[in-house]
């Protein structure tokens, strides 16, 4: 029996438990808290901090694991890269390249070195160093942790006057004490924020999807919906598809999912945003299996553990799907979860991670939603013009929040 160690311990990892038990592993869990939903479905649980590489380096020795993954979690991504790397298992690619994929700083000079189109950025460890460069800075800028993900400590900067409160905020959320500057892009049509797959550093499975945000949220920037297949013109998928591919080639990956943000800039050229060697939260590889058949997060655990992956190819849509990222407009009480007759024919999956009674959060970031809802529509006009008004057919009903 394969031994499977998985980084985290979110709901997220539930899929990847169920695939890896389903192929004969035993899963092992780690974090630094024990009460996290996934560590009741894994066969073990270590109290291990995931963001300590060398702790789970002795973990993993002494629990002779066969692989190591870290799905939908970002903090855990460059020490499963480390720890694969260290023992010879199988991994995703070097440490060095999956280490650049995810310091956010890193990784634009590593795009601006080689050629690629990308926002004029800087990264820094203090609001001082970035308050001295102030004049170097066009507006708007985005200012956000250099290893944060689900959108957390991301601000949207209009002028310089409120750049310090925008530092602070981005500090808060990095484990490693630096946050990145960048220049807004202002986009055309949709972003896109969906999973991919490369086989042998050969990008096999590309998608690309319309992303939905809720204005009224706390975080803006913090993604509510989405729907696929993307309308992003198809000679923009293919640059990107392209310019994805050079990337990982030029940093020798191997066989992984990827969650890979993009957007098409007013200028007509895509933008390559984030490209991480890990399944994206938001449940983004299941919605790809209910839209394509492609199982993707089985065949990330085959790839983990060194069994051979499934053929894996671009996708091919069926249906009118979304999912939407149930979440609550302000800090409560959760009361009711509503959805309107009308839209109720069309939801296959209602999945709600709280009861009345239970304390809610605004959204924050991707961390604070509350469930979602898989839905299939007749049409993708009728997809569309829903997902344009969500709070008109599904409402997240709350109560003051009060103290004993």
């Amino acid at each position: 029996m394969k031994k499977l160690l998985l980084l985290g311990g979110s709901r997220y990892l539930l899929p990847v438990i169920r695939e890896a038990k389903a192929l004969g592993c035993h899963t092992i869990t780690c974090d630094y808290l024990p009460d996290n939903i996934a560590h009741r479905y894994s066969d073990e649980y270590h109290n291990v901090s995931i963001i300590d590489r060398d702790a789970v380096l002795r973990l993993a020795k002494e629990l002779e694991i066969d692989g190591i993954m870290s799905f939908a979690c970002d903090p855990g991504v460059v020490t499963a890269a480390y720890v694969a790397e260290q023992l010879g298992l199988p991994n995703v690619g070097p440490y060095e390249s999956v280490a650049i994929l995810q310091d956010k700083g890193r990784f634009r000079s590593f795009l601006r070195e080689h050629g690629f189109r990308v926002p004029m950025s800087y990264s820094f460890a203090t609001a001082e160093e970035a308050l001295s460069r102030i004049d170097e800075f066009t507006w708007p800028q985005i200012v956000k942790p250099v290893d944060s993900a689900g959108s957390k400590g991301v601000s949207r900067v209009d002028s310089p006057a409120q750049l310090e409160d925008a530092i602070r905020f981005a500090l808060s959320f990095s484990h490693c004490g630096r946050f990145i500057m960048e220049d807004f892009i202002r986009q055309q049509g949709f972003s896109s924020d969906t999973d991919c797959f490369s086989v042998d550093g050969e990008l096999r499975f590309v998608s690309f999807n319309n992303q939905y945000f809720d204005a009224e949220a706390d975080n803006p920037y913090a993604p509510i919906g989405y729907t696929w297949p993307s309308v992003m013109p198809e000679h923009i998928q293919q640059e990107l598809t392209s310019e994805i591919q050079r990337l990982l080639s030029l940093l020798r990956m191997r066989t992984s999912v990827y969650n890979i943000e993009t957007r098409q800039g007013t200028d007509g050229h895509g933008y390559l945003m984030e490209v991480s060697p890990r399944g994206g939260g938001n449940r983004l590889s299941e919605m790809l299996e209910y839209c394509t058949g492609t199982k993707l997060i089985q065949n990330a655990v085959r790839a983990a553990v060194g069994l051979p992956v499934d053929d894996m190819r671009h996708p091919g849509y069926r249906g009118h799907w979304s999912i939407v990222m149930l979440h609550a407009q302000r800090d409560g009480i959760f009361r009711e979860l509503q959805i309107a007759e009308a839209a109720r024919p069309y939801v296959v999956e209602e999945d709600l991670w709280v009861s009345p009674g239970d304390r809610v959060e605004a959204m924050t970031g991707a961390n604070k939603a509350i469930g979602s809802l898989v839905m299939n529509w007749p049409s993708d006009e009728e997809r569309d013009a829903r997902m344009a008004d969500v709070e008109a057919w599904v409402r997240v009903l709350t109560e003051e929040r009060t103290d004993a």
